[in-house]
Parts: structure tokens; sequence; C-alpha cells
């Protein structure tokens, strides 16, 4: 038996199969495509794939359907990815686009990506970490209590009271604040530690220890390990498999109300490839689902991930590209804000 023939089999059952969602006989194969062989041998080959593990036979009568492992074999042999259309692409760019700040960008991020692929959307905050400084902001709230206010260059806006010792003039904190520009802006959080002795050579003796208390905060940002947020959206669009999923759909929703498992599920390096995870490679109560996601750049830098939950039996060609699309885009947006 040919293996390039299965593997059309293959492909042509789960194309069948996303489509309606029944499961796929030899008849129709042979009826909507041109396998070239007789439905016999087709059988032949559904058989041999159904022992081999790649597809199921969920009635003694019925066709065949994919299980975790036809559709992991199917999408480990995709070439291509389908491309948004190009009023698909320009209707999220403008979306996004008008986006007020980052909050407002992660959340038009869930609703466009969920409403594109008609899947649960995940979209991770970028890393603060992972990001540069872009700007800090020094506040005087009272002679003796500041405002430390840091942006990164992914628009993220982190917020820090300080308490000062000592009276701190106006006069002083104009000065601290341009130092502080001048000293740290480019700088990477997870840099910092490492830089720390360097930037202080910036400060004089006298506002030194006002520089280390400033200092000693943005250490306490770069340390943090529960600096993740993750948006989620969509997760309606799986009521729609209700009827086909009774006895997951309620787990698979419990699954996604866990901050710590979306963090799982999106993932925990942050890295620029797609990935997809199918079945049971996912955690507990998504075993009937598959997550599709993908990393979002700042420049050269990848900075956190985003993607979607939804079915196994998702057309993951046109989701796939949907996710690339969209990850694409939000990094832009990002580096523009």
């Amino acid at each position: 038996m040919s293996d390039d023939r299965k593997l059309q089999v293959l492909r042509a059952i789960i194309e069948n199969y996303i489509a309606t969602h029944e499961p796929v006989g030899s008849r129709v194969l042979s009826e909507r495509h041109d396998l070239g062989v007789s439905p016999a041998t087709i059988r032949n080959d559904m058989a041999a794939l159904e022992h081999e593990g790649y597809l199921e036979q969920p009635h003694t009568s019925a066709g065949r359907i994919p299980t975790s492992l036809g559709y992991r074999l199917f999408v480990d042999q995709l070439s291509t990815v389908k491309p948004l259309s190009n009023a698909e692409q320009r209707a999220i760019m403008n979306f996004l686009d008008g986006a007020a700040d980052l909050d407002d960008v992660m959340n038009r991020t869930t609703k466009v990506l969920s409403q594109l692929t008609k899947q649960a959307a995940i979209v991770q905050y970028p890393s603060l970490s992972k990001a540069a400084i872009r700007h800090v902001e020094i506040v005087k709230v009272t002679d003796r209590k500041l405002l430390l206010v840091l942006v990164t260059e992914s628009g993220r806006v982190e917020q820090r009271y300080l308490d000062c010792p000592i009276e701190i003039s106006d006069l002083e904190i104009s000065e601290m604040r341009q130092k502080m520009n001048a000293a740290l802006i480019g700088v990477y959080l997870s840099d910092f530690q490492k830089q720390r002795q360097n930037i202080s050579a910036h400060f004089s003796e006298s506002n030194r220890d006002f520089a280390d208390t400033i200092m000693d905060v943005l250490v306490d940002l770069s340390d943090r390990e529960e600096e993740e947020r993750v948006v989620i959206g969509g997760t309606a669009n799986l009521a729609r498999y209700a009827n086909e999923y009774q006895s997951t759909i309620r787990p698979m929703l419990e699954a996604l109300e866990e901050q710590v498992v979306l963090l799982r599920l999106i993932g925990e390096a942050v890295a620029p490839d797609m990935t997809v995870k199918i079945g049971i490679e996912n955690p507990s109560g998504l075993e009937a689902a598959s997550v599709i996601t993908s990393g979002y750049q700042i420049g050269e830098n990848t900075v956190a991930r985003l993607g979607v939950v939804g079915p196994t039996h998702m057309d993951y060609p046109t989701t796939m590209g949907a996710v690339l699309a969209v990850s694409t885009y939000v990094g832009s947006i990002l580096a523009g804000k």
C-alpha cells in the first residue's frame, strides 16, 4: 500500500469531517475526491489507517473519523496555511489601530481573533521583562511621597508609590527624571540587574540614595513572577459544539477559567514559533480540544503569545493563517504605540 495514497485518504477524510462533522465512508471519498482507486481499495486504506491509530470508527456501520494522532499527522504534513483575504487584513489593521491603550489592544485582539476563527481566543500581555523601557516619569504626590510610572516599548504601564525619608524638591525631582530617562531608555528589565552598577554611575553622591530607591523598584518589577496576564474571549463559540462534546464541554470551559491553565496553554516560554497542540497533548480538561498559538514580536523580540482554543475538528489551515496574521499585526500596532 502506498504511504502517499494513505496520506491522501487521511487528508480527504479530515477535510470532509471538518466540513460536515459526520463520519466519512469510502463511497463519499470516492465520489468527492479523485483518489484514482476504487471504493474497495479506499476501504482497505481506511482499515490500515484505523489499525495504525489515525482513524477510529464511532459505530460499527458508520464511516471513520480522525483521531488526535490523525490530526497530528495532518497538521505536521501541512506545507502552507491559508492566508487571510486583503479585506480581512485591512479590517484587522483598522480595528486594532483604533485601540486607545494596551488594555484596549489586548481586548480588541481577543475579539477579532475569536470572530475570525469562531473559536475561543487567548492573548497574553507583553512580558514586562522582555520589553525595553520607553519612558520613566516621577510625579510628586506629597512632600514625601512620589509616584513612579514606567512605560515600556510595548505600551505596558506600571506604577509604584515611593516613600521618601526626606522632603524632595521639585527641582530634584526634575533632575532625577531627566537622568533616569537618559540612563534607562532602551534598557530591558531582564538585563537591568546586570546594568545597575553602570546606571548608578549617572547619579551624583547627593541623589544616589534616591536613585537606588527607584532602581530597587525596577529590580522588583524585573523579578516578578506574577506579571503574566492573559485575556480570553469568545468562549461562547465553544457552546456551538455542546451536542458533539456533551461530556467534555463543561470541563473544557472550567479549564479555560483558570489563569494557570491559560498560561500553560499559551506557552511557558516566550517563543516566536507557531505551535499546535492536539487532544491529549493539552492540559487536563482540554483533551478534546486543539490549541494553536503563535508569538508576537515588537521589533526583533518576541514579547508574548496569542492563540485560539477549539475542537479537534477545527479548520487547521484557516485557523493557523488567522493566528499568524493577527500575531503579526498585534506586534506592529504595539510597536507604533
